[in-house]
């Protein structure tokens, strides 16, 4: 006999007792892998739409190269980046997040910025947006954020109550909205955006000592926006826009490039820096850790088909090269597994020996089988297993992970830092008036549909803690009144 008492459960039907917070080995983790409820959430959550990606479904994409300018070998041992004017052949892949693929161009919404190096070590992967930080810091609640963003179950219409109620019950998410409903949250073409690895990573060099760095692509096109008016237009008379914008572009020679910079912290500030290095809603000061050149990024070739380059082509976070590794990121502990499991199900087990995604350099390992097997599957060797003694290939310590700490108690850990107002406040101060007044248009018409009051006024409380003017402005434009603060 069952009993309703409004527990969630997991699809066996056991309590969740934590549905924020992913179990991790300390607060600072990494994040385990005896998380079945993680795990199950994010492989079920992969495999919600078929065939189509769950997220960034509408997308175009360029080949061209990646120039050092700079060198930073001190750094990091990663071979593409060893030396002053080595060119690595790179494809990248930009996208909206939320609509269907068939969506417009110009909506209002974060954009996919995804590169694939093809580097003499394998691929490397930088899977990140056109903004610096995200709406969550843990994936654990990446499926239900999503899920926000996608059309009601019944109406199969976009659901304002649904987005807003999310957003207000998740603060950290401030800083990415204030941005998102800003002015940059509509770029002018994909060619006039910034884009942004998002996540703290870790750079080992060839003595084995590591950095946290970040990684910033600047346009140097300058960035340009779009008037929310003219891409309502754009979305009704060209929905493919962009699309074209780019493509036309680099068929006519006007080759776009962006200046790849990045934040290099020492690994011991991680752990007395004002914020946590490693949560995604915040930015390092490039006050306290300035942009460093690091090289340039050209786009000079269109694909020749769309499907076989654009549509197959997949992107991993934790497609990694001997130099660069994972950081305690919570969400991008989560996206290591969760991207190449998502491809595994929409393009299949031998997703990365298709053309558009196979490294430069020989894959050499005991992979078999699976669905549309299209090479040789290891041909008639024997030696199809590691360890072996008969010549087979075999592991090399010296490329393994560095070593890292771990401390405290396996469990689930919220972030040890809760301020979710002081950078969004800032956003919004830097601001001249009249971005600002954009803004609070944007944000208030956003709202408006939305039927809760209760909703409406939790949402004001975020927006006023990161300025009182802010908040001010759109209860003013709800024709609500500021709710008290505690």
């Amino acid at each position: 006999m069952s009993t309703n008492n409004n527990k969630l459960t997991t699809n066996w039907g056991a309590p969740v007792g934590d549905n924020q917070n992913s179990m991790t080995a300390g607060s600072r983790g990494p994040t385990l892998i005896q998380d079945v409820h993680l795990l199950e959430k994010l492989a079920h959550f992969n495999r919600e739409r078929v065939p189509e990606r769950v997220v960034h479904a509408k997308g175009a994409g360029a080949h061209g190269y990646f120039e050092v300018t700079n060198d930073l070998s001190q750094y990091t041992k990663a071979n593409f980046l060893s030396e002053v004017g080595k060119r690595t052949p790179m494809f990248i892949r930009f996208s909206t997040v939320a609509g269907e693929l068939g969506s417009s161009d110009t909506v209002r919404d974060p954009r996919g910025f995804a590169v694939k190096f093809y580097t003499e070590e394998g691929n490397y992967d930088i899977v990140g947006n056109n903004t610096p930080v995200f709406f969550i810091r843990d994936a654990i609640k990446f499926p239900d954020f999503i899920h926000t963003q996608k059309r009601h179950p019944q109406t199969h219409l976009k659901n304002p109550n649904a987005v807003w109620d999310f957003w207000s019950l998740s603060p950290e998410s401030l800083h990415q909205v204030t941005i998102l409903m800003s002015d940059r949250g509509i770029p002018a073409s994909l060619r006039t955006m910034n884009g942004y690895g998002s996540h703290t990573f870790k750079w080992v060099n060839e003595k084995g000592e590591g950095v946290w760095v970040k990684y910033h692509f600047k346009t140097e096109q300058g960035v340009q926006n779009l008037d929310a008016n003219v891409a309502a237009q754009l979305a009704g008379e060209n929905p493919d826009y962009h699309t074209e914008e780019l493509f036309h572009a680099i068929e006519n020679g006007n080759f776009p490039s962006w200046k790849l910079s990045v934040q290099i912290m020492p690994l011991e500030d991680a752990n007395t820096y004002k914020w946590d290095p490693f949560d995604v809603t915040k930015v390092w000061s490039q006050k306290d850790y300035p942009l460093i050149e690091l090289g340039r990024m050209v786009l000079d070739r269109n694909p020749e088909n769309y499907f076989a380059e654009v549509e197959q082509a997949t992107f991993s976070p934790g497609t990694f090269v001997p130099g660069i590794e994972a950081s305690p990121d919570k969400m991008l502990q989560g996206r290591l597994f969760a991207y190449n499991d998502a491809h595994r199900y929409r393009v299949g087990a031998n997703h990365q020996a298709l053309p558009i995604n196979r490294p430069v350099n020989e894959v050499n390992n005991n992979q078999r089988d699976g669905q549309m097997r299209f090479d040789k599957n290891g041909g008639s060797s024997s030696i199809y297993y590691e360890p072996n003694s008969l010549g087979g290939a075999t592991e090399s310590p010296a490329d393994n992970v560095t070593p890292f700490e771990v401390s405290g108690e396996a469990g689930t850990h919220a972030y040890s830092h809760d301020d979710h107002y002081t950078q969004a406040g800032d956003l919004y101060r830097l601001m001249s008036k009249e971005e600002r007044a954009r803004l609070v248009a944007t944000i208030a018409g956003a709202m408006a549909p939305v039927e809760s009051d209760e909703i409406k006024l939790r949402q004001i409380s975020h927006f006023y803690k990161a300025d009182p003017e802010y908040g001010e402005g759109i209860a003013k434009a709800l024709n609500l009144q500021v709710p008290v603060q505690s």
